[in-house]
């Protein structure tokens, strides 16, 4: 994998197991049929996810709370809709239809390479209910009925790091209605057109000075669009990511949104990046160190915000970044 950093690796913390639980009072408020387990502890997040801003200190998700293991979309939906936080383990397959509400203060973890979400998808909060500091890692998701993973509702500090996306109906991973200070890092998204939209609409003028982002190390593996498509965001980071035939274009500055694209790897990508597109007004984007092979020539226009005014960062020479996402995207990659 590439360098990440202010990255820090610590040691597994232990859940409680479920008798234990009871007799210490953690167990009081547990769903009936969920068991507390052992979990990860999560090591810090980069990017915009890391930055200590509007009363968070970076990106914790639930490790102030309990570690519970849930095997169905009852018992997802309790501790994903609980006020408290939790480490939440996701073991096997889930299917659901829909949008599973995720409230602040909340990791959402699969176990080994098998944890599947499919048929449903996560929504970060909801419009009364915040979803802010959650962490989404190691899941796979899979056919959903709308989105896979939406950051809505002025969410703040996620990160969605080593999942895989494919096959939803809607888009795989959305940010957008005032949401901010977002990590994407390390996921691979495939057999799927609409990949990662930031931005509600081309109306929705809230999203000015919200939408802070980073992607960084993903796989846009085939997919048709929007890797990311912006509005109004300012800065958005786009780096060393992998683009590899996607048909329409890799990304799409609109709507005087700030992108820059730097140290990424465009394969087969006729339109690596558009200022405006369709009936959406231009944005401004600024492309620098990247490696185009058998690609066209990125539109540029305009300056951006460094996102180094927010966080320090080392790129990966682009000519590596294909061998380096190939091998560090995907689930069962974290935790070593």
């Amino acid at each position: 994998m590439g360098t990440r950093s202010g990255l820090s690796r610590r040691s597994l913390v232990v859940g409680v197991p479920a008798a234990a639980a009871l007799a210490t009072g953690l167990g009081t408020t547990a769903h009936p049929r969920a068991a507390m387990a052992a979990g990860p502890l999560d090591p810090a997040p980069d990017g915009f996810a890391s930055v200590n801003a509007l009363g968070r200190n970076g990106t914790t998700g639930g490790v102030a709370g309990p570690t519970v293991t849930v095997t169905d979309a009852d018992q997802l939906t309790y501790y994903a809709g609980r006020n408290t936080p939790y480490v939440i383990l996701v073991s096997g397959r889930i299917e659901f239809d829909d949008m599973i509400t995720v409230v602040a203060d909340k990791s959402i973890i699969g176990v080994g390479t098998s944890a599947v979400i499919s048929g449903g998808g996560l929504q970060m909060g909801s419009t009364t209910r915040p979803g802010n500091n959650v962490i989404v890692r190691n899941l796979t998701f899979t056919g959903a009925s709308d989105d896979s993973l939406s950051v809505t509702n002025s969410a703040h500090h996620v990160w969605i790091d080593h999942n895989d996306f494919s096959a939803g109906y809607d888009g795989l991973l959305d940010v957008k209605r005032g949401s901010d200070f977002v990590t994407i890092s390390w996921n691979h998204f495939h057999n799927h057109s609409k990949a990662c939209l930031l931005g509600h609409n081309d109306t929705y003028t809230a999203d000015k000075g919200h939408l802070r982002v980073t992607y960084h190390h993903n796989f846009f593996d085939g997919t048709v669009q929007r890797h990311p498509r912006v509005r109004f965001g300012e800065p958005v980071h786009v780096y060393n990511n992998y683009y590899l035939n996607n048909e329409l274009y890799g990304v799409a500055s609109t709507m005087d949104a700030g992108v820059l694209v730097e140290g990424n790897y465009f394969e087969n990508v006729a339109h690596p990046s558009h200022v405006g597109y369709d009936k959406s007004g231009p944005g401004r984007l600024v492309a620098r160190n990247n490696v185009f092979v058998n690609s066209g020539t990125p539109e540029t226009l305009g300056t951006v915000v460094e996102p180094r005014t927010y966080y320090n960062y080392t790129l990966d020479d682009p000519a590596r970044v294909p061998a380096l996402v190939r091998a560090g995207v995907r689930v069962g990659k974290i935790g070593a």
